[in-house]
């Protein structure tokens, strides 16, 4: 006798296919058919650095293995989580420029990448670098984005025999294995973040003063 078809048999059979569908289990493709990379996120980039105190403290990744495009995607990654961050802390006239910013690089969210490697290590630098340095990834990537496909970038790799293998450091850097706590929130406001104070106070840290993108 064939086995009787009850209700839980069809629900089971509908959870089946449910977690069968690409669109529900997650792609591992990272691919784009369409370049997410603009023609002017240089000018995006620059007009966030001309409102930035140059040497307010970000890190970045000190021990990606040297790939030519997969570290570009890695590298771009760990800046727009950078962004996401800095966007919780800054006041309502610097998260429009920051926003413009991730927007810029929000497409490396559409890839399933891994949660990030224990091994990776990061060190303390300007966020002026890290502006740089995601302009100089997105410049690498922009001619490829559309010709390769991505997929074998989803889990970042660090370099063998890391401690040993760190680059040289600029001075004043600190070798950190952790993101750093971001400063209280009124450290980022729009006036005191947007636009240099006219007579700095002669007391306590500097918080730097601003720089034209580049220079």
């Amino acid at each position: 006798l064939a086995p009787a078809w009850s209700p839980t048999t069809s629900l089971l059979l509908l959870l089946l296919l449910l977690l069968l569908s690409p669109g529900l289990r997650g792609t591992q493709n990272c691919n784009f058919e369409h370049s997410p990379i603009t023609s002017n996120f240089a000018v995006t980039i620059r007009k966030l650095s001309d409102y930035l105190l140059q040497d307010y403290p970000v890190t970045v990744a000190s021990n990606l293995q040297e790939e030519e495009l997969c570290g570009a995607l890695w590298r771009l990654v760990l800046a727009q989580r950078w962004m996401e961050q800095l966007k919780s802390v800054a006041g309502s006239q610097m998260q429009v420029l920051l926003e413009a910013v991730n927007t810029e690089i929000h497409f490396v969210t559409t890839c399933a990448f891994q949660p990030l490697p224990s091994c990776l290590r990061f060190v303390q630098t300007n966020i002026s670098h890290l502006l740089q340095d995601t302009s100089k990834q997105l410049m690498t990537l922009k001619p490829w984005i559309t010709h390769r496909n991505f997929s074998r970038c989803l889990e970042l790799q660090c370099q063998p025999d890391s401690s040993t293998l760190l680059p040289p450091r600029s001075p004043g850097a600190l070798g950190v294995t952790a993101l750093p706590p971001l400063p209280p929130r009124s450290n980022w406001n729009d006036t005191r973040i947007g636009q240099l104070e006219e007579d700095p106070p002669s007391q306590g840290p500097s918080l730097g003063t601003r720089k034209h993108f580049g220079q």
